[in-house]
């Protein structure tokens, strides 16, 4: 008869921190090393940096000159708000990018009849990014408010692991439209990257060259430059001249229009498009668009403090972060990246995969950014590079951050029918909300929410279309609101509470002290 395996055998004992990782936050690579690991974080940032202008743009009535600006526009406010974060907000290694959550206010600004009645297009485009700008400025003060006050710290109090578990594997798992349907617009050179990606970074990651496991470190750069080269390749051989526009316009190499628009020198600034304008409605739908980037980046921050081997952020580092992210949102607002920012999930599931949590190398990376947004012909090649290149990896990558949203089930007891129960729902809810309303749009071209009111739909709508912010809304309700009396251990509230404050642990002060002695101006809670 088999002899029972022992208890140790069959479970795993709870981390605070992930283990595994080469570099932590605070541990940094040779320089190198750490300068191409920043620029492996630049290029994957190029993906959203370009794909919101090349989708905005043109619906505001831009040429492919104004696309590159913005887009030069976009990653140098990128690059400071990174460098800020990583400096004075969190100090984790999280690249503050542009956000898919501002769409909706958006694209109801660039909808707005006053703007849609002026005739010529660059009239129009700058109009309409001038509105953009107005609505992004005045909507900053939610997230300023909320961070340097503390009151998104009081927020936080009512999270526990339990609650926060769906909300960080939603910021992954809700991406799903932005990984393998991207990838099928063009599968010739969409699934060899997925795949290469796959066997680069964890098949052959025993792989080194000088003592440097160099095809797990820098599987996303070889990857990409060999599936570039085969795209230019098929591109030059003419294997799409005779598909459709569309098909010629996702695989084509030659058809960003961006290397040729672009000047060779620009440095964007402030009110470069002209002063902007102010409507309280679109305020207001922004307002939604700032709510919903705070809890996506709120998730995203509790997965870059575990993959960069770092304790849970403190209640006041996070609200500090926030803080800072709505200075972020103010400067998009300033010079006019046609965007709001928030966390960028594909850089964070890139520190798992390199297993470097360094907070330098994202540094260098903002470095690059602000760089090659200066240098236009430079960058323009670099973010010519075809979206389903970046959609491949982004199916590896944001699954990575879900991941680690589930690691915090660790901490829980899931024998417990309330756990259960309050994971299940939110996770489904999460998904399905934000699925009938992005089926409700394509559909009947608005919202469910469709009253006079067109400040009202762009904050119902902006909201429901987010599944982290779905299911915070969900989980919070339902995790501080049923059995609440005697489910603290199963909450996993023990391991969780001292976190909360910054002397909770003495290893807060070893990750998220500020630099130049700069708390003792704003000392920690």
């Amino acid at each position: 008869m088999a002899e029972a395996p022992k208890t140790e055998d069959i479970t795993h004992l709870p981390t605070d921190q992930l283990q595994g990782l080469e570099y932590c936050i605070d541990s940094n690579p040779s320089w190198g090393e750490a300068i191409a690991l920043g620029f492996q974080h630049y290029i994957l940032s190029l993906g959203t940096a370009v794909m919101i202008p090349a989708f905005l743009v043109p619906l505001m009535g831009g040429t492919s000159g104004d696309k590159v600006r913005v887009v030069q526009t976009l990653l140098f406010v990128q690059g400071i708000n990174t460098f800020l974060q990583t400096l004075f907000g969190t100090r984790l290694p999280a690249v503050v990018g542009g956000s898919w959550a501002f769409m909706v206010p958006i694209i109801s600004i660039i909808h707005d009849p006053s703007l849609v009645a002026i005739g010529d297009d660059h009239m129009r485009f700058l109009a309409t990014m001038r509105a953009i700008q107005g609505a992004l400025i005045v909507a900053s003060s939610v997230q300023i408010i909320l961070g340097y006050s503390q009151l998104w710290a009081i927020c936080s109090r009512f999270f526990s692991p339990v609650g926060m578990v769906p909300v960080i594997a939603l910021a992954g798992f809700g991406l799903f439209d932005r990984g393998f349907p991207v990838v099928g617009r063009c599968v010739e050179f969409g699934i060899p990257m997925l795949i290469l990606f796959v066997t680069f970074s964890q098949y052959l990651k025993q792989f080194q060259a000088k003592q440097l496991p160099i095809l797990e470190r820098f599987a996303l750069l070889l990857t990409i430059a060999m599936i570039w080269a085969y795209a230019h390749l098929l591109t030059a051989s003419g294997a799409y001249k005779h598909h459709p526009e569309q098909t010629q316009m996702h695989c084509r190499t030659d058809k960003a229009d961006l290397i040729s628009a672009a000047p060779w020198i620009k440095i964007p600034y402030p009110l470069q498009w002209g002063a902007p304008t102010f409507e309280a409605g679109h305020a207001f739908g922004m307002m939604a668009a700032v709510l919903v980037s705070l809890v996506e980046s709120t998730g995203a921050y509790k997965a870059a403090a575990r993959l960069a081997s770092a304790t849970p952020p403190p209640a006041h580092v996070l609200s500090r972060g926030i803080g800072w992210q709505g200075i972020g949102i103010l400067l998009s607002g300033l010079f006019g990246t046609a965007t709001g920012s928030t966390v960028s999930i594909e850089n964070v599931g890139l520190l798992g995969s390199t297993r470097v949590g360094s907070r330098r190398v994202i540094q260098i990376s903002a470095g690059f950014m602000i760089f090659f947004s200066i240098l236009g012909k430079f960058g323009a090649l670099f973010a010519s590079i075809p979206f389903p290149i970046f959609a491949a990896a982004y199916c590896v990558l944001f699954g990575l951050v879900a991941s680690v949203g589930l690691s915090f089930l660790q901490f829980t007891n899931m024998n417990s029918m309330r756990n259960l129960f309050i994971v299940g729902v939110s996770f489904f809810l999460g998904l399905s909300i934000p699925e009938y309303f992005r089926e409700y749009t394509a559909g009947a071209l608005h919202g469910p929410s469709h009253t006079k009111a067109e400040w009202f739909n762009d904050f119902l709508n902006t909201i429901f279309f987010s599944s982290p912010t779905v299911a915070l809304m969900v989980s919070l309700f339902l995790d501080n609101t049923l059995e609440l009396k005697d489910s603290a251990k199963d909450r996993g509230m023990p391991w969780w509470a001292k976190f909360r404050t910054f002397k909770g642990d003495s290893r807060n002060e070893e990750f998220y002290t500020l630099p130049f002695n700069l708390d003792r101006f704003f000392p920690p809670s």
